[in-house]
């Protein structure tokens, strides 16, 4: 089978960083599936484990953690699938990842695929909005709220009866760096799925005008400090923060702006996290790690699974939307370093994706 890997942890612009390459097609087994790779997107990770993480002597590392496909055949042990189904997943940190025609992935992290997207369309939701949803509701334990009864009480929020009573006041978050992948699927899981008032941050007029289109609340600009931001826009302290990149950065601004006994998240990888200054108002501090169920095999583990498919139904039912923001072409050696490279300057904008070998 067609794949792209390495062996040696190059910089981007080296020819040798990412190659095309060809490989044995997996033997299927136990709760595995065997999944023929249809669209892949590409995430921070993808660049951080080809810096940091060596292939094992003589052979290659194959990156992804993004992928839709059609399940070709089934393990001894799998309930959840069959063959023909069309699948999204994240996979595993610890396994041959989706930059390859086929890939082996444990049906416990595996969800159905939304049927209003096309394959490139779904690739691009995955691991962010499993990073997202986690994070917001396991990890923040966030309320969420079904459709019908936010739907419900917006309406009654809007209408002349409930504009003469005072309305109970609404808890906020702060989400920082919240037009990349993960951010564009919790400002939608926010807006469709909690109550919150939402603050955005973004710093050029594209990622703004994006953060608009998906419902932010209010939009600040990350590049100057947080707390003054707050001041220009009349904002009250939040009750939750989300830091999606450059916490170091941030952290002081951050104590500045949540509140008492707040609750603050984090999913980026700072040198140093001194959260001292977080004592004084006693404001929690939780990390996200998408790969933690699937990489330990928690107890929990296909709760991945059902989140896949939750969210599946949200799309379905047009409540979330798909967050391409570039598509990078065929699955390739050479597509692949210029998505890393995108992703590696930071300026990227929802997701990049790619599509058939």
């Amino acid at each position: 089978m067609k794949a792209i890997g390495y062996q040696q942890n190059l910089p981007i612009t080296d020819v040798n960083a990412l190659q095309d390459i060809e490989l044995p097609t997996p033997v299927v087994s136990g709760r595995d599936i065997l999944v023929e790779v249809k669209a892949v997107s590409v995430n921070p990770a993808d660049y951080k484990i080809r810096q940091d993480m060596p292939a094992e002597k003589d052979q290659w590392k194959v990156l992804g953690w993004d992928a839709t496909g059609i399940v070709k055949a089934v393990g001894d042990e799998v309930s959840l699938f069959n063959v023909g189904d069309k699948v999204w997943y994240a996979g595993d940190i610890t396994r041959t990842g989706s930059n390859a025609q086929f890939q082996l992935v444990d049906e416990r992290i595996v969800g159905k695929m939304p049927n209003s997207l096309s394959y490139a369309e779904a690739a691009a939701l995955p691991l962010t909005t499993i990073t997202a949803w986690e994070l917001l509701f396991d990890r923040l334990d966030v309320d969420r709220l079904d459709v019908e009864r936010l739907q419900g009480e917006r309406q009654q929020e809007n209408s002349s009866d409930s504009s003469a009573q005072e309305q109970p006041a609404k808890k906020r978050i702060l989400v920082i760096g919240a037009a990349g992948g993960v951010g564009s699927v919790m400002v939608q899981l926010i807006k469709q799925l909690t109550n919150l008032e939402l603050i955005a941050t973004a710093s050029r007029p594209e990622t703004v005008s994006w953060l608009e289109d998906l419902g932010a609340d209010h939009i600040i600009n990350h590049r100057n400090p947080l707390s003054e931001e707050f001041a220009v826009q009349s904002l009250a302290e939040v009750d939750y923060v989300v830091s999606l990149n450059n916490t170091e950065q941030h952290l002081i601004e951050i104590e500045k702006v949540i509140k008492p006994q707040g609750k603050f998240a984090l999913i980026d990888d700072p040198d140093t996290l001194n959260i001292m200054p977080f004592k004084m108002k006693s404001v929690s501090v939780h990390w996200e790690m998408m790969f933690t169920r699937s990489l330990f095999k928690t107890e929990d583990m296909q709760a991945q699974h059902e989140l896949l498919n939750a969210v599946s139904t949200l799309i379905d039912d047009s409540v979330i939307k798909t967050t391409v923001g570039n598509h990078f072409g065929t699955i390739n050696a050479t597509n692949l370093r210029q998505a890393h490279q995108l992703l590696e300057s930071q300026k990227a904008k929802g997701k990049i994706v790619l599509e058939g070998f």
